[in-house]
């Protein structure tokens, strides 16, 4: 039972349920078949191929050194691999089936997964032969990769013409998924404005740090509040920072890594912690802020700041104290 991949082609991918069992079908007829045959690996197995895998493995498990060593069960299909210049021994049906999954769309390869059986160790100077067969082909599979069927083929290793062990190879062949559309940009949450704090946040708009004072006793007041804490006065107007500050205090801030909190400066931030600190200004009122320019490890209590305005997105700037180590 065969076909051109011209006529498999279309029969798969995006295709009903009977037309998707049908080209199933034609490619279950492929198990069975042999992969390889009598395939014979370049070298013997040897002692320089151990070490170097050993050394690359970092296993120094002394079996696998001296007189009577042995070859890492592990090492079972690097006694089979055809290198740079390949093997002549893969079989026509294997080409055949490949090709009819390439037909259908299913262009892209990955592999997915293997298991291995050790029946018997393999030494200096065993010759490695080896069979390989079809052993399945899954039913229409969708991943995230994209939809295609998943082949999966035995190879049977031998020593000497003893069975030393056995070697499964599962490979995805799919139509690579359209691309996904690229996310917006994460936004920084949005500060809640209210017509308590809206002429604070006019006047970060207008690179302005302002600080509410009192009309009636001259308290300067911050955050923004209705009313005067000290006489109850609800007349205020604005004084307008100079952007001189110190750090009172401060915290280390650490979270998952969230992509709307990348420092402006520094997109490498965006995975490290970041200082939060209380900031006394020179005007006497304290606001809680973020601090720029230095680590979050050299930040410290007493450390001179001044303001600066952080442009977060299109739509939002925030006020920010940038600090100095020195």
């Amino acid at each position: 039972m065969t076909a051109t991949p011209e006529q498999a082609a279309g029969t798969d991918a995006g295709a009903g349920t009977e037309e998707a069992a049908r080209f199933h079908a034609l490619l279950t007829s492929f198990e069975g078949r042999p992969a390889a045959t009598a395939g014979q690996g370049k070298d013997p197995v040897n002692q320089p191929m151990i070490r170097h895998w050993c050394e690359a493995m970092g296993d120094a498990n002394p079996a696998y050194t001296g007189p009577d060593a042995i070859a890492p069960p592990t090492m079972l299909q690097a006694w089979t691999m055809g290198g740079l210049s390949g093997h002549g021994d893969r079989s026509s049906a294997y080409d055949e089936l490949l090709a009819l999954l390439d037909g259908a769309g299913c262009t892209s390869v990955v592999a997915t997964d293997c298991e291995q059986e050790y029946l018997r160790p393999l030494r200096p100077g065993d010759a490695v032969t080896y069979d390989a067969v079809i052993e399945s082909v899954s039913p229409r599979k969708t991943t995230k990769l994209g939809t295609g069927h998943f082949v999966t083929t035995r190879m049977d290793v031998r020593a000497d013409g003893e069975l030393a062990g056995t070697h499964r190879f599962r490979i995805l062949k799919y139509a690579p998924a359209a691309p996904r559309e690229k996310k917006p940009a994460a936004r920084r949450p949005r500060p809640v404005v209210n017509r308590d704090n809206q002429g604070f946040w006019d006047g970060v708009a207008d690179h302005k740090l302002l600080i509410q004072r009192c009309t009636a006793c001259g308290t300067l007041r911050f955050p923004w509040l209705p009313g005067c804490n000290g006489c109850a006065s609800l007349d205020w107007d604005t004084v307008e920072a100079s952007g001189a500050g110190t750090v009172f205090s401060y915290v280390v801030m650490h979270h998952p890594p969230f992509p709307a909190f990348t420092a402006h400066e520094d997109a490498a931030a965006v995975v490290g912690p970041y200082a939060v600190a209380l900031v006394e200004l020179a005007e006497g009122v304290r606001m809680v802020s973020n601090i720029t320019g230095v680590p979050y490890d050299k930040v410290r209590i007493g450390m001179p700041v001044h303001l600066e305005f952080l442009r977060a997105d299109e739509d939002l700037e925030l006020p920010v104290f940038r600090g100095s180590e020195g």
